[in-house]
């Protein structure tokens, strides 16, 4: 069968950092790679969302059909949230196919694995909210394999600080935590690779995305937001350190491995302007403000993070339950007059979109069954023509949820969809309104350097990376785009398996040596609702998952 397959996720990364800095040598095993297989762009999910996107890479269907469509999805029935983890993935990811075909896997820090599964090697799961810094044992399976592995890497960390307040001494005290991340996530690898045999492994590096969210003003001179700073090269250093991993990583495994680097989206510019949806839905008369508006919720929450220490946060939210969902349900529409309101917006920066304010699916809903469609087309509308003062389109293209997915977990989706437009290659944040306010803004210079949740400096942008090499891979060079779909049949290609009929994606055939076989598929989706976790762990997972609509996440 030959080498192993090494799979080496990129959170975030971008062609357009990648690109020009391994051509003028700043990252020579990125550039070994593009010289010698095949590579190309990887249009990512829509949202260009962490857990939605990982997990479409990995099992090569939509998000309403995998039914991980976002950190948290809403509770049936009300305004609140809850959260969505590993066991919501309906669809047979790679390591299941392979541990199927009797392949022995690692599986490290991917995204939306928590808990982690019973896998035919190892499994360490990747961060399940935004509160949790660290991997602990209810993260590992088998789970008896965690204080030896604790022993080499230490702690292993995820963003291992807060992302809110990024007041004096936060930048140094940050970029330093994701140097420090890429070398224990890298030691934890070459242990592996240079113990056990391995027909495949998996890991997530998250550090590429946190550092284009909170340093990419200090990097891009063209940013509205740019200002002269000692971070200035903050984003170059830890791609540079991936470059570096990934080197290490590669002279750690056996010669004859196949390799792919992936990215599940990219990352860019914000703009200094911010959109509040629920402003523009107000002016156009589908929504009512309360009076009162809905700033308290917020500030008590953000108090609330500002007084418990980070590494503290998720085990005191563990002894509230449910707690975290109706705090960030008010936080996100505290303001919001539902007596008043036919649509209205949650308004996720990294995932703008639109409701109904639906009767029978809302409990205060006012929309008829009947008048859906209409009152979808209206607000549709409304927005696709909302022009920023120079006439310029503040959204791109307004999508239908049924445009966008397919699948038993479509209805789940928000009604609408949207993609902001960029201005001069930077995207509008999209904020949170607390009342009644201009529904397009500019952000004061004060808040250029704002933290997760009020408008970072960095965003995400739908074009990842994917970069093949080794046994198996064709020397083509640049090849069109993929979608991200595409990966995991490529993948299942490469370690000779057989592509299942019915997925979504395609093998990337230009970039293979060998055209692929396919064949009936011989493993069903899962039940809708979650896997049950164990007894043992029960207590602990329900307050992990909680933790995780209680802050509005970077990725």
């Amino acid at each position: 069968m030959g080498g192993p397959l090494l799979v080496v996720g990129l959170d975030g990364a971008t062609f357009d950092l990648i690109e020009p800095w391994a051509a003028a040598g700043r990252l020579p095993v990125l550039a070994g790679l593009l010289a010698r297989g095949s590579h190309g762009r990887l249009r990512s999910t829509l949202p260009a969302a962490t857990f939605p996107a990982w997990t479409s890479l990995v099992t090569g269907v939509n998000p309403g059909r995998h039914g991980v469509l976002d950190f948290a999805e809403r509770v049936p029935g009300t305004y609140r949230v809850r959260f969505v983890n590993g066991s919501h993935r309906r669809t047979p990811a790679l390591w299941t196919r392979l541990c199927a075909a009797g392949r022995r896997m690692a599986v490290l820090t991917v995204p939306a694995t928590y808990p982690p599964e019973p896998v035919r090697g190892l499994m360490i799961s990747g961060w399940d909210t935004p509160l949790t810094t660290a991997v602990d044992g209810s993260f590992v399976h088998p789970r008896e394999r965690w204080p030896g592995l604790r022993e080499v890497v230490g702690r292993l960390p995820f963003a291992d600080f807060q992302e809110v307040d990024t007041g004096p001494g936060w930048h140094e005290r940050a970029l330093a935590s994701l140097l420090d991340g890429i070398r224990r996530r890298t030691a934890l690898v070459t242990h592996l690779l240079e113990r056990e045999p391995w027909d495949a492994l998996m890991v997530v590096y998250g550090e590429s995305d946190t550092v284009a969210h909170h340093f990419w003003r200090f990097h891009d001179p063209g940013s509205p937001r740019h200002e002269a700073s000692p971070f200035g090269d903050a984003v170059l250093r830890v791609y540079r350190a991936l470059d570096e991993a990934l080197g290490v990583i590669l002279a750690a495994a056996p010669a004859q491995a196949t390799v792919a680097v992936v990215s599940d989206h990219g990352s860019g510019g914000a703009s200094d302007l911010v959109v509040h949806l629920n402003r523009r839905l107000a002016a156009e008369g589908f929504l009512r403000f309360r009076a009162a508006g809905g700033r308290s919720a917020r500030v008590l929450r953000a108090l609330a993070l500002r007084a418990v220490p980070v590494g503290l946060q998720g085990r005191l939210l563990r002894r509230l339950p449910g707690a975290a969902g109706r705090l960030e349900g008010l936080a996100r529409l505290g303001a919001v007059d539902w007596a008043g309101t036919a649509a209205y917006s949650e308004e996720l920066d990294y995932h703008p979109s639109v409701w109904l304010n639906l009767a029978g699916r809302e409990p205060e809903g006012r929309v008829p069954a009947a008048r859906y469609a209409e009152v979808r087309e209206a607000a549709a509308a409304c927005l696709a023509a909302w022009r920023h003062q120079d006439g310029r389109p503040v959204v791109r293209r307004v999508w239908r949820r049924e445009e966008v997915y397919h699948g038993p977990a479509t209805e789940r989706a928000p009604d609408l969809l949207l993609e902001l437009a960029e201005l001069d290659g930077h995207l509008p944040s999209c904020l949170r309104s607390d009342g009644p306010g201009p529904a397009v803004r500019r952000l004061p210079r004060a808040a250029w350097g704002a933290g997760r949740g009020n408008g970072m400096s960095g965003s995400h942008r739908r074009e990842g990376v994917f970069m093949l090499a080794g046994r198996g891979v064709r020397a083509a060079g640049r090849l069109d785009a993929a979608e991200v779909t595409d990966v995991l049949p490529t993948l299942l290609a490469l370690t000779g398996l057989p592509v299942p009929d019915g997925l979504d994606g395609q093998p990337i055939v230009a970039a293979l040596e060998t055209p692929p076989r396919t064949a009936p598929e011989l493993l069903a989706d899962r039940a809708a609702a979650p896997l049950p976790p164990s007894a043992a762990a029960d207590r602990e997972l329900a307050a992990r998952l909680e933790a995780l609509g209680y802050l509005e996440p970077a990725g």
